[in-house]
């Protein structure tokens, strides 16, 4: 299993405009051949010392995949294109950290 941590920066006052447009693709990932889980979060404030602060303009997607080759094919599923090019302007940054099981 293949487990993705896509964190996505956001122009400031920008998340809500584009947590709409990850909703719309949300039910066409998760169709997706290999697809387990994919869910947007945003941080939430918990008291917890070692948290950082809180980051009202960033949202962090946890995915998770059968396979490299299913994520892969997710990267240039057709519903990407669309998404990549409605959410082009809000988006400063993104990283992606790839992980696999230990």
């Amino acid at each position: 299993m293949i487990c993705v941590i896509a964190t996505v920066n956001l122009k400031e006052g920008k998340k809500d405009a584009y947590l709409a447009e990850l909703r719309k693709i949300i039910p066409d990932v998760r169709k997706e051949n290999g697809n387990i889980e994919y869910a947007p979060h945003i941080d939430l404030a918990s008291g917890f010392p070692v948290q950082p602060p809180i980051r009202p303009d960033t949202v962090t997607i946890i995915e998770k995949w059968e396979s490299l080759d299913a994520l892969k094919k997710h990267m240039a599923a057709p519903h990407m294109g669309p998404y990549r090019q409605a959410t082009k302007e809000i988006v400063q940054s993104m990283q992606v950290q790839v992980l696999s099981l230990a």
